[in-house]
């Protein structure tokens, strides 16, 4: 007897393919993924940084930390295509099964104790502010993950 897939099991492979995509460009190394998803007013956005060795590194700079990565342009694109179209997948399986879309994600996965953490915004988030961008809110994620790692190290 086969049990139908449910809305969360779509969701929930979808978000599991964003992870390992990531996890496979540093070759499952390092402590975190950070994934940025956004999708408002017909623009999407993804972007996704790790934190290696207790460093916050972008997507480009992985090999400092971890030599083997391949970092190129072709590389990073690939990674890129996966997340927007699993971000698109999620846009669609929300309208299917008549649920709210949502206009940003954020995603920590924690490599070592292998544990996603999600934070969903249904609300808009950049396209009703003048100068906003979803570029620029995936920047605070970054900036304010950083300042808080290197808070963090400051007080240990």
């Amino acid at each position: 007897m086969s049990k139908a897939k449910v809305f969360e099991d779509y969701f929930s492979e979808l978000q599991a393919d964003m992870v390992s995509i990531c996890l496979e460009y540093v070759k499952n190394q390092g402590d975190n993924i950070y994934i940025y998803c956004s999708n408002e007013s017909n623009m999407y956005s993804v972007a996704y940084f790790y934190k290696i060795n207790g460093m916050l590194k972008k997507r480009g700079k992985v090999n400092e930390e971890l030599p083997d990565c391949d970092v190129s342009g072709s590389m990073q694109k690939a990674v890129m295509d996966i997340l927007m179209e699993d971000l698109r997948k999620i846009e669609e399986v929300c309208r299917e099964f008549n649920r709210q879309v949502p206009t940003e994600i954020k995603m920590i996965y924690d490599i070592k104790k292998n544990s996603l953490k999600t934070e969903y915004q249904y609300e808009l988030v950049h396209s009703n502010h003048p100068t906003k961008t979803a570029r620029a809110v995936e920047i605070d994620w970054f900036n304010e993950l950083n300042q808080f790692n290197r808070e963090n190290e400051c007080s240990t």
